[in-house]
Order: C-alpha cells, then structure tokens, then sequence
C-alpha cells in the first residue's frame, strides 16, 4: 500500500512501530533499576557513594547529551543515529548484566546514557519524516507518549517479574534482544533524514550543553534528597553559569546546536515551557504516590507496581481524546483543559489520608498523568511542526531536555516541600525513648522510620508507624495543594501563551531534508 494524497501507508506505521521499541525500553529502565538496586548491592557491595552514581550517572548524561546528539543526528542522518545509539544500547546493557564491580556497571550506566541520549530525538524527528500529513502525525504523536507512559509503568512490573526468577543482570540483558533487533529492521522501514544546510557540528556548544545540564540535574536531584547543601547548591550555580555561556554560543555561533530564533515562534516557546510544567507535574507526585501505596498501605514493591498499571488505562483514553479534538480545538485550549484536568487529580490528591481506600490515590495520581499527558502530547507536535525540518533533531532533543529538567524540578520542589511538612509535624511528637540514630531516621523519611518500626516491633513500632504516616500524609496534602495552585497557573499562561493558534495540528515549518541517494527510489509509505 503507498502513500496517496501525502497520506502515510502500512510502511510508515510499521516504521513507527519500530520507533516505539526503543522508546519503550528508555523508559523501562529506570523503574526496573529501582528494583534492581537491592540485589546489585549485596552482590556488588558498592559503597554509598558508588550506589548513588549506578543510579543517577545516566540521567546525568542523558540529559546532557541530549541537544548534541539532536543536532548531530541532523548533519549525519537520523536513522543512522539511531542505529548507532540503539547498536551502544544493546552493549552497554550486556556489559552491565555481566558487571562483576560496581566500576564496571557505573562505566556501563554511564555508556547507557550516552546511548539513550541519541534515541529520544532520532525517534521524534523521524516522525516527522514518516508522516507529513498533520492528522496523521498527530496521532502517530499520541501512539508515541502512549508509549512513554507505558513504558514507566511497566518497567517497575517488568523489573519485578524479571527478579522474581532471574538475577539482578537480567533486567540489562532483557533490553538486549529489542535494541539489538532496530539495526536490522530501520534500514528497511524508516527513511534516512538529513539536513544539507545545518553546517559544522559545533563542538564548542557541546560542551557547554554537558557542562550547562550535568552540574545543574545533579544539583537539583541531590537536593530534593539531601536538603540544603553547598555543594549542589555550587553545582546549580554552576550549571547555570555554563547555561548562560551557552546561550552566549548560540546566539553568535555561525552554525549553532540550536537557533536561538526558534524560541521567537510563539508555539515553539510555548510548547516547551508547557512541556516542562507538565513534567513536573507527573514526575513531581510520583514519587509521592510510590511511597503512599508502599510505605503507608504496606503494599510489596510489586504488588504497588502492578496497582500503579490501573491509572494507566485513564492516561490512554485521554490521549486518545485529546487527538480526536486536535483537529476541532484549539490547542491552547486543549492544554488549559489539561491542566486542569491535573488540577482536580491534585485537588483529589489532598484528601487521600492513611485510611483512605486505595482508590482514591490511584484516581488521582490517574487524573494527575491524564492531564499532564495529554498536554505533552499537543506539545510534541507543536514543536516539531514549528521547527525547520533541518533542525527537527536539535528540537525534538529541547523538548526532551525540557521534559528532563521539569522532572528533575517537579521530584525537587514538590519532594522538598513534602519533607519539609514531614519534618516539621513530627517535631516533638517521636515515641520517647528512641535511640539518637533510630530517631533521626524516622525523622529524615517515612522509609527510615518504617525500618526503625521493624526493628521495634510491638506497640513501640505500632505507634511510630501511626505518627510518622500522619505526617507522611499531612506532607503530601501539602504539596498537591502546591500543585493545584501550579496547575492552574499553567492553565492560564497556556491560554494565553497559545490561545491564538487555530485548531487542527499545524503543518510542518517547511519541506523534510535531503534523502540519500539510496532511498530517493523509497518512497515513504
């Protein structure tokens, strides 16, 4: 079947197909090494330090890369990036399954990253490519961030399946197999894209991008956990000064990572700021909602995990609905919904206590993801049809960099105000007689006063549980307030950041790049 009328056939959909595989496994693989951890560290015996950077080193890098790689891919090709970083992919996961020290699997984390940072805007641009019909892409769009939410929720089910009757490698080596097989498939299903006029690949800009992104993600996250410290307060500092040299760059560069003019296109600028809200809207209460089904309902990781698969049904029929009314609504207007839409999960959010049945929070963490989701999903569009087709890549990789940067916000802001909340209701009101180190643990984190309970037992631990819970829960009503208030700012910048942009998704900025000699016979189809 071919393409009639610019409309995309069976190979287009087919080639999507092959696109949603790695974008699947990327974000699978934080949640399944969230499982893995425990094992890694009796076997491995990382120390403190180590563990922290088997965890983080890829999101570090990954967000880093992100931008260079974009905008390699838009001089070398963007099927051949993908099929590069997809080839890394499958080896760095094998050399992380058969790691036997922690040096090894941080080196294969790290190697992880840097491949993982190709694969997000290689996929997005050749959407683009594969189908030029707005409608189309639109929905292919919404096939896409199906597949992101999908894929964080089923790697914590994944990992515990795998755990349950493998050693802790084979959550690395399962992603083997599926990266392993985009090298055969892409040549024969996914057209290769280029630009001809993007110029030299700005090294210089690289590096302020690593520099501007890694001491910044790393401060972040470290001080949504460690509370205020020098040093990931200098490290914010300092990736914010790299990020000012940065935009130095790009603005007198000849033939900079990314135009600086694209943040003048009004739908450009507004998709990515709404793109990071809606991010840390969804990340930030994650994070919340694991703890509550664990910590406070006492449910086993995989038993909450499987629980957590639930809203995800919620999240699809949303996406689908917000892309029937893409083509009838405005989508500025599709994004105020959205936001509050994830307004009123919040607003459900604040009156789940302890003893509230189990539906309520997954209702509302549901109505939170629909909400946030949906929005991403407008955005991804709006991006790619603003950019040039010659800079699709180095887009497509902001908008990712932009989603990178409000998780780690939304886990940051919304976790440092939960634990604040937890901290100052337990002030005077810990069981009498707790060890200095038992106390200071169940003061620091609901996970800490709950192995303290453990160890207890009795009334003694009965009634540490009962406290801490409380404030556990006071914590989290506080920040989905916070977040109800977020929201419905979000709601009114969006109106009026992209009220005047007609319904119907928008046609691409202009034609797609050069095809390889190779592939002019091939049309896409």
């Amino acid at each position: 079947m071919t393409a009639t009328h610019g409309l995309a056939g069976r190979r287009a959909w087919a080639g999507l197909a092959v696109l949603l595989l790695p974008t699947l496994v990327l974000t699978m693989d934080m949640g399944v090494l969230f499982f893995a951890s425990p094992f890694i560290s009796t076997d491995l015996r990382p120390s403190a330090v180590q563990q922290l950077w088997i965890m983080d080193i890829y999101s570090f890098l990954l967000a880093g890369l992100l931008i260079p790689m974009g905008a390699l891919g838009d001089r070398i090709g963007r099927r051949r990036l993908l099929v590069l970083g997809t080839t890394a992919f499958a080896a760095a996961s094998l050399a992380a399954s058969y790691a036997d020290g922690a040096g090894q699997l941080i080196a294969a984390r790290a190697a992880l990253g840097v491949a993982g940072a190709t694969v997000m805007p290689s996929t997005l641009a050749l959407i683009r490519s594969l189908f030029h019909d707005p409608g189309q892409r639109q929905r292919a769009l919404g096939v896409w961030g199906g597949a992101l939410t999908g894929g964080a929720t089923l790697g914590p089910v994944v990992g515990g399946l795998l755990l349950d009757h493998f050693w802790w490698g084979s959550v690395f080596l399962a992603t083997v197999p599926v990266m392993a097989l985009i090298p055969l498939v892409a040549p024969l299903l996914l057209p290769e894209r280029r630009s001809a006029q993007a110029g030299p690949f700005d090294l210089l800009g690289a590096v302020l991008s690593i520099a501007a992104m890694l001491p910044l993600v790393y401060g972040v996250k470290t001080l949504a956990v460690d509370g205020r410290h020098p040093l990931p307060a200098a490290a914010v500092a300092v990736g914010l000064l790299f990020g000012a040299a940065l935009v130095v760059r790009l603005r007198r560069a000849a033939h900079p990572l990314l135009d600086p003019r694209l943040f003048r296109i009004r739908a450009f600028r507004g998709a990515i700021t709404v793109n990071t809200v809606a991010m840390f809207a969804m990340m930030g209460f994650t994070l919340f909602t694991s703890q509550y089904l664990q910590l406070v309902k006492g449910l086993s990781p995989l038993s909450a995990a499987l629980w957590a698969l639930l809203p995800s049904v919620g999240v699809g029929a949303a996406v689908g609905t917000v892309g029937a009314l893409a083509g009838k609504v405005r989508p500025g207007r599709l994004m105020t919904a959205g936001f509050l839409v994830a307004a009123a999960g919040f607003a459900l959010m604040s009156r789940a206590g302890v003893d509230s049945p189990l539906w309520v929070v997954l209702t509302a963490a549901g109505v939170i993801a629909a909400g946030s989701v949906s929005t991403m999903t407008l955005t991804a569009e709006m991006v790619l049809a603003a950019a040039p087709a010659e800079q699709s890549g180095a887009a497509s990789a902001t908008s990712e960099t932009a989603s990178e940067l409000g998780s780690s916000l939304g886990i940051a802001v919304l976790g440092s105000v939960g634990a604040a909340v937890y901290g100052a209701r337990l002030d005077g009101r810990l069981p009498g007689g707790l060890p200095a180190d038992a106390a200071r643990a169940a003061h620091d984190t609901l996970g800490g006063a709950v192995t303290v309970a453990a160890r207890l037992g009795g009334g003694a631990g009965e009634q540490l549980l009962a406290v801490t819970r409380s404030a556990f829960a006071d914590g989290m009503h506080t920040a989905a307030v916070a977040g109800v208030v977020l929201m419905a700012v979000a709601a009114l910048a969006a109106a009026r950041m992209l009220g005047g942009i007609p319904a119907g998704p928008a046609p691409m900025a202009a034609a797609d790049g050069p095809v390889e000699p190779r592939q002019a016979a091939e049309p896409v189809v």
